[in-house]
C-alpha cells in the first residue's frame, strides 16, 4: 500500500512539473491558441482517475500562482475540472484516439464556461494574456463582457484541449507496460 501511494505521489509531481514546464515554455514562445498547461493533469487523470487528476490541477495552479503569477490561482477550478472530466472518462469509458479527441472537444467548451466567469468577475475580462486584444476589440464592437471574454477562450481551447488530450493519450499509451501495470495495480488497491 505504501509503495503504491509513493508511486502515485511521485508520478503526480512529474505531472505537475509537466504542466508548469510546458505552460511556461509555450508562454515564452508566444504560441497562439496553445497553452499545454493542463497536459500533466490529463496524464495523471488518465493514469489514476478523477481525484488525482483534480489534485494535480489544483497543485499546479497554486504553485504557479505563488511562483510566477497570482492570476493563475483562481483558474485552479478549471484545471481541477479538466482532471475530473478526463479521469471520469478514463475510468468509465477508457481512452483511445477518438475518445481523446471527443474529450478534448468537450473540455474546449467546459473549460471556458468555468474560466470566463472567473475572468469577468475577478479581472474584468482581461488577464494580461494574448487574448486581451480580441476581448477589447469585441467589447468595442458592442459585445457583452461575457461574450467578449468567452469567444477568444473557446477558440483557443478548441485547439489546445484537443491537442493536449491527444498528446496525453499518446504518451500514456507509449509508456512501458511495467509502468502501465503500476497504474492498474495502484488503482485496484484504491477501489
Amino acid at each position: 500500500m505504501q509503495n503504491s501511494q509513493s508511486f502515485k505521489m511521485t508520478f503526480s509531481v512529474i505531472c505537475i512539473a509537466i504542466n508548469i514546464v510546458l505552460g511556461i515554455l509555450v508562454s515564452l514562445l508566444s504560441i497562439p491558441m496553445i497553452f499545454m498547461d493542463t497536459m500533466g493533469t490529463m496524464i495523471g487523470a488518465m493514469a489514476f482517475g478523477p481525484f488525482w487528476g483534480a489534485m494535480i490541477g489544483l497543485a499546479t495552479n497554486l504553485l504557479m500562482g505563488f511562483l510566477t503569477n497570482p492570476v493563475d490561482i483562481p483558474f485552479a477550478l478549471v484545471n481541477m475540472t479538466i482532471g475530473l472530466v478526463v479521469g471520469l472518462v478514463a475510468r468509465k469509458l477508457g481512452f483511445n484516439l477518438m475518445k481523446a479527441v471527443v474529450t478534448g472537444l468537450v473540455l474546449a467548451i467546459v473549460a471556458p464556461l468555468i474560466g470566463t466567469p472567473i475572468v469577468v468577475w475577478i479581472y474584468g475580462g482581461l488577464t494580461g494574456g494574448s487574448t486581451d486584444f480580441i476581448v477589447s476589440w469585441l467589447l468595442a464592437s458592442g459585445q457583452s463582457i461575457f461574450t467578449a471574454a468567452f469567444l477568444p477562450r473557446i477558440a483557443g481551447n478548441l485547439v489546445d484541449k484537443v491537442v493536449s488530450c491527444v498528446i496525453a493519450y499518446m504518451l500514456i499509451s507509449k509508456l512501458p507496460m511495467q509502468i502501465k501495470n503500476r497504474f492498474e495495480s495502484t488503482n485496484s488497491k484504491a477501489a
